[in-house]
């Protein structure tokens, strides 16, 4: 029996979804809107274009983006292959010739006799639905308005993000305990609480702002900007409009008390746990158009952060998401009724599904691609283990406990912890790259009995 697949999106998690389908036997329509209609950010037809760098990050085996650049090798995916084979130099990370590398994807997916490649705008998800035994809607963070709209009657009006605006998060190990302390506002200090706060006095928060106001910005395009301001105000914006205005708002000091001296700080930022082990926080409200290295700069001078290692840098853009903890579950499946009243399993690959990075991206359609493969089979998926990287940041996208859900690349923040714990950073970092090895052994195996190893 040959099985029918319909995906939405012809970028790196639909290319990779498309591709790994096809080679199990699997019949694919692809669906890609260029060149019918273009966006703000594309400049060819081709597919997988990568439109901002072209690295594709480190390759180091003891780095979060090294690990999971291995997982994809081990798991034969067809798109880390080609980029492998259109490397150019960069040190230690892979980067490849955008546009061979996009030629080479294209070629492979016109030329596969299992993949009809249809050149127009998907607008229904209903229609999309019609005739196939699956459907994955990988269309990225430029999702049309008509899709976006028709995708809300699965997800709910609130469950759509049309924009990223998320704060920084900082590693847990790389903050000074000594300057911040926990307490939640209004609470005795002595009785801790849900945030660490990082109190300034009148002289540190004259200087910080002085360098926030002065910091690069990221040159905004128009469509990232239509709603994007209206929504959300990056701190620097805020502290424009008044040298005092953060203080009176992410960076109030009220109902809180600095137990090194007994006040209320003249300002304070609070920080927030982001994973359940808190082995990451995030800086509350403190949204942001910075670019990366002035953030790392001016970030670094609020106390208890001047060695912060960022987990996640702050951005803010257009990007089209779904609220992914409360939709999909470990599959990438949609798992809302309406999804389930289309008659077909719906799955969510790429950005759409809040997944933040190239990489991420092509290993998000890998694993749609063998899911998909083992539902249609009748086939049971093996766990993903939350060793491995990818399996920690789909742990952590798919928790209903994770709040205020917005786009992460894999990083060590989110992993679960060592047992016993690691000190030293180095061999912290080791140590999840043998653990996470291990796993993706057991998980390759599991893989393999269950006849999903394209």
């Amino acid at each position: 029996m040959t099985y029918h697949v319909t995906i939405v999106g012809g970028g790196l998690a639909g290319s990779e979804a498309a591709l790994d389908l096809a080679n199990r036997g699997i019949a694919v329509r692809l669906l890609e809107m260029r060149p019918q209609r273009q966006t703000p950010v594309h400049h060819t037809d081709g597919l997988a274009e990568l439109v901002c760098s072209n690295s594709l990050k480190s390759t180091k085996p003891d780095s979060a983006a090294g690990l999971l650049k291995q997982e994809l090798t081990a798991l034969g995916s067809p798109l880390m292959k080609a980029a492998q084979e259109c490397a150019v130099a960069a040190g230690g990370a892979l980067a490849v010739d955008r546009l061979l590398f996009s030629r080479a994807i294209t070629a492979q997916i016109e030329g596969h006799p299992l993949i009809e490649l249809v050149r127009e705008e998907a607008r229904d998800v209903g229609s999309l639905a019609s005739g196939t035994d699956a459907l994955v809607l990988a269309s990225g963070p430029l999702t049309s308005d008509a899709l976006s709209s028709s995708l809300m009657g699965l997800t709910g009006r609130h469950a759509l993000a049309f924009y990223d605006a998320a704060a920084p998060v900082v590693m847990a190990d790389s903050i000074d305990f000594e300057k911040v302390f926990r307490q939640s506002r209004y609470e005795e200090a002595a009785s801790g609480g849900d945030y660490l706060n990082a109190p300034f006095t009148k002289e540190e928060y004259e200087r910080f702002v002085d360098e926030l106001l002065g910091a690069e910005r990221v040159i905004a395009k128009d469509f990232e900007t239509r709603e994007l301001f209206q929504a959300c105000q990056p701190i620097e914006e805020i502290a424009r409009s008044g040298r005092d205005a953060p203080r009176f708002g992410s960076l109030k000091p009220v109902g809180l008390t600095d137990p090194r001296t007994g006040r209320r700080p003249w300002a304070a930022l609070q920080l927030r746990a982001e994973d359940a082990c808190g082995q990451s926080y995030n800086l509350v409200g403190f949204q942001t158009n910075l670019t990366f290295p002035e953030q790392r700069r001016v970030f670094r001078m609020i106390p208890g952060l001047e060695q912060a290692e960022f987990a996640r840098y702050g951005v803010m853009h257009r990007n089209t998401f779904i609220d992914a903890p409360r939709l999909l579950d470990a599959r990438g499946r949609l798992r809302t009724p309406q999804a389930a009243a289309l008659g077909v399993p719906v799955y969510v690959a790429g950005q759409l599904a809040g997944t933040e990075g190239y990489c991420e991206a092509i290993r998000s359609g890998l694993h749609v691609a063998v899911a998909v493969t083992a539902d249609l089979q009748g086939v049971e998926l093996p766990a993903l283990p939350p060793e491995t990287v990818y399996g920690a940041l789909m742990a952590y996208a798919t928790d209903e406990a994770t709040a205020d859900y917005q786009p992460m690349h894999v990083n060590f923040g989110i992993m679960r912890p060592l047992d016993p714990p690691v000190r030293n950073k180095r061999e912290r970092y080791g140590a999840y790259a043998v653990r996470a090895d291990a796993a993706l052994v057991g998980y390759r195996r599991a893989l393999e009995a269950a006849g999903l190893m394209a």
